[in-house]
């Protein structure tokens, strides 16, 4: 025999001897839930539904169930591939496991960093808009001011400035407010009963004819005296045309006068003391008083006021047989008079 054919001969006992271990290593030992156990190589390509065969030996196999494998060895046949489509539905998933793969990752949303703490002041004066809304509640308690003064009769000036006050300035108006209002105590000769008008200085005036009578004494000796008084010889008192005339005429109420110094003149003073004449149509004892008002722009004789503000007001005046409105403001006016139509 020729070296050839021993170096062949040795090569195929070699062969023989490594598939021998080869199919001894792989065969594994399975314990099954019956409390059997079975030694042998597994087979997956016959794997199926019911089960999987094992080769037991040379020609000798069996075939053994899914259900009868223990769950250890299930989840090694997962590993396999062809195997783990069938074994998957038999492996029992612990209640650890089925939280882990139900399990929902909450990612939390991204959140605005808070401001950081301060006083209401300070939060205030940091934004634009705060600082708008501090100016406007400091003008408010200004305006509150004013408005309280003129409803309880205070100085305006002194109220309002009282209110400008930083931080202080909101308890003066409350203050103010608790206050009784500040009546005028100027007596007025309608308040009084008096019927002498107002006496005024001109070419016309009682005063000017006095001072004249004054200065030429003779010129009263000059006077006819069927002017005055007389009597006749029976004892019959004879009247002069002058004073019948005077007794025909109907008595006309007095002539009120308002000056300012006096009194202030606001949208209140003319609610309070001429509420007649805010109607279209007058009654009653305002029905025949018209009102003059004596102006920086001119005097003005009225018989309505058809609108007022808080600075002013509209005065209807008849100018050649129509009518027309005049604005006059409150600050312009200098005096006023309440008085009869026919008054002189």
């Amino acid at each position: 025999m020729g070296s050839s054919a021993v170096r062949r001969l040795t090569l195929i006992i070699l062969a023989l001897a490594g598939a021998l271990l080869a199919g001894v290593a792989r065969a594994d030992t399975f314990q099954l839930t019956t409390g059997e156990s079975v030694s042998g190589e597994l087979l997956p390509a016959s794997a199926t539904d019911q089960g999987v065969q094992i080769k037991l030996g040379e020609g000798q196999y069996q075939k053994v169930q899914w259900a009868n494998f223990t769950q250890e060895d299930l989840k090694k046949f997962k590993g396999i591939p062809k195997l783990a489509p069938f074994v998957e539905p038999y492996i029992e998933v612990t209640q650890e496991e089925r939280i882990k793969k139900t399990e929902v990752a909450i990612k939390q949303p991204p959140r605005l960093e808070l401001a950081p703490k301060s006083s209401l002041l300070g939060a205030m004066f940091s934004s634009g808009l705060g600082v708008l809304i501090l100016l406007l509640l400091y003008a408010a308690i200004i305006y509150a001011g004013y408005e309280v003064a003129i409803f309880r009769g205070q100085s305006v000036p002194l109220v309002a400035g009282l209110s400008a006050i930083p931080f202080l300035g909101f308890f003066a108006p409350i203050v103010f407010l608790c206050i009784p209002t500040k009546i005028q105590t100027a007596a007025q000769p309608w308040e009084t009963g008096s019927t002498e008008p107002t006496p005024t200085i001109g070419p016309g005036s009682p005063a000017a004819a006095a001072r004249a009578a004054a200065a030429h004494p003779e010129a009263e000796e000059a006077v006819n005296p069927m002017q005055g008084e007389a009597v006749h010889p029976s004892g019959l008192k004879l009247h002069s045309e002058t004073e019948a005339a005077a007794a025909a005429q109907p008595k006309l109420p007095a002539t009120a006068t308002f000056q300012r110094g006096q009194f202030t003149f606001n949208r209140r003073f003319f609610e309070t003391k001429f509420p007649g004449f805010f109607s279209v149509v007058r009654h009653g004892a305002d029905k025949d008083m018209v009102l003059v008002i004596k102006s920086a722009r001119g005097e003005y004789l009225g018989q309505r006021i058809s609108r007022i503000a808080q600075n002013d007001l509209h005065l209807e005046i008849h100018v050649g047989g129509a009518s027309q409105e005049v604005m006059i403001p409150f600050q312009e006016i200098k005096e006023i008079q309440l008085k009869h139509k026919d008054a002189p």
